[in-house]
């Protein structure tokens, strides 16, 4: 057991084995008992625990854990002064942000934030919504919401703030998003004191570097393909690349040959490989990354 150790909280619930899974891609051989709240994180320099994401922040602000990653909605409503290392778009549903958003029934005549005098709201983020009343110089009851906050309105209140990423459920409950209040996204976060601590921020920093490489590596792929020297500019015009490609000659003893790599999103190889086919490449080859590097 090290003598040095970190103490990093993993959101438990909706974005448990998402949050798991980018951490076995950043390289952390990540076991999970799911009778225990302490994963074993392959690396005896991290403790770690599993918590709700509402709980993070506090536990985070007052030191009991070093850091952790937690929502940007959360992190506003304890309204904590946590250090923001980096953000992380991942979410339960893909590789986006989510917003948190004022939705009335849609025969409601509310329309907008001042139309909320007097009315009551349903929401999880208590602290945050009645902050943005009062910016606002509206004064309305606001509940906190145990679950199921779309389900209800109209019949027990006037209008819900919510998170959602594609508002699908709302629409579905026969809601109307009316305003975004703002948008959020996992972050991994850390105290101050942690973070004045030289062993201990390289040690988030190195963390934070990992786990933002898988997340770049979702949404690329490496190709390789060969292409005689004379298309080769025709073959690098088509591609566009993260960087400039690799271009590095081939051994043969007849017309000159190059291999061509380089790294591009993965929603253009559809299109891209077509294109480089007719460019005159040969013999393109895609695959898989594991970490890019930004």
């Amino acid at each position: 057991m090290s003598d040095r150790q970190l103490r990093i909280g993993l959101p438990k619930g909706s974005l448990q084995n998402s949050t798991v899974e980018l951490f076995r891609k950043a390289g952390f051989s990540v076991t999970v008992d799911e009778r225990a709240y302490s994963p074993d994180l392959g690396d005896p320099e991290l403790w770690g625990v599993l918590l709700r994401a509402q709980e993070l922040p506090l536990y985070i602000d007052h030191g009991v854990l070093d850091c952790g990653l937690t929502g940007y909605d959360w992190i506003l409503e304890r309204d904590v002064d946590l250090v923001e290392v980096s953000d992380l778009i991942y979410a339960k549903g893909g590789m986006r942000p989510y917003r948190w958003v004022l939705a009335v029934h849609e025969n409601s005549d509310i329309n907008g934030v001042q139309d909320l005098q007097g009315k009551r709201i349903a929401t999880e983020l208590v602290d945050v919504t009645r902050r943005w009343l009062a910016e606002h110089g509206v004064e309305a009851e606001v509940e906190f919401s145990w679950g199921a906050t779309e389900a209800k309105c109209p019949d027990l209140v006037d209008a819900v703030i919510e998170g959602t990423e594609t508002g699908s459920t709302l629409r579905a409950n026969n809601l109307r998003i009316i305003e975004t209040l703002f948008e959020s996204c996992t972050k991994f976060v850390a105290n101050q004191e942690a973070w004045a601590d030289p062993w201990k921020r390289e040690k988030i920093e190195t963390i934070s570097l990992l786990l933002n490489a898988a997340l770049a590596a979702e949404t690329r792929v490496g190709l390789k393909m060969n292409a005689r020297e004379a298309d080769l500019p025709a073959v690098i015009a088509a591609l566009p690349a993260l960087k400039n490609p690799t271009v590095s000659p081939l051994a043969n003893g007849g017309e000159p040959w190059v291999a061509v790599e380089t790294i591009v999103d993965t929603a253009m190889v559809k299109d891209l490989i077509p294109a480089l086919r007719a460019a005159g490449a040969q013999g393109i080859i895609e695959y898989p990354l594991t970490k890019v590097v930004l």
